[in-house]
């Protein structure tokens, strides 16, 4: 008897369908990225060890907030809320000094958006010890 021989199929993997996969996918997370430049600032509590009062008194800009919203540099008001009416003052008091210590001092029912301007303009100007006052929880 005589038997038939099968044939052997030869067993592929079509990797084209695969290969249109990965690139649809490539091409999707390229296009749906986005780039953003973040601007960040640094902050950095206020120490006392080895500083005198007066010493940090003269030195230190602070930018005082109030509850509406209005500001205040180092004790004096501002005719308005305008970032670039605080970016002046600031720039008169330091000299051009931005390495010196600015603090921001807000009331607790001051805007949002009164202190994110406030560390914005002192980012603009290159502040790098930027501080923020708080008090501790039952104090009053």
């Amino acid at each position: 008897m005589k038997f038939r021989r099968q044939r052997v199929e030869e067993v592929n993997v079509n990797l084209t369908p695969l290969i249109d996969v990965v690139f649809l996918l490539l091409i999707f997370f390229m296009v749906s990225t986005t780039f953003t430049r973040e601007t960040h600032l640094e902050i950095d509590l206020p120490q006392a060890e080895g500083v005198s009062e007066q010493q940090e008194q003269k030195e230190l800009l602070e930018i005082l907030i109030a509850a509406d919203g209005s500001y205040s540099v180092n004790g004096t008001p501002l005719v308005n809320t305008q970032p670039d009416t605080l970016k002046r003052a600031l720039r008169e008091l330091s000299a051009g000094d931005t390495k010196r210590p600015l603090t921001i001092t807000a009331d607790a029912n001051t805007p949002h958006q009164s202190v994110v301007t406030a560390m914005d303009v002192a980012g603009q100007l290159g502040f790098i010890q930027l501080s923020i006052t708080t008090q501790e929880p039952g104090a009053d």
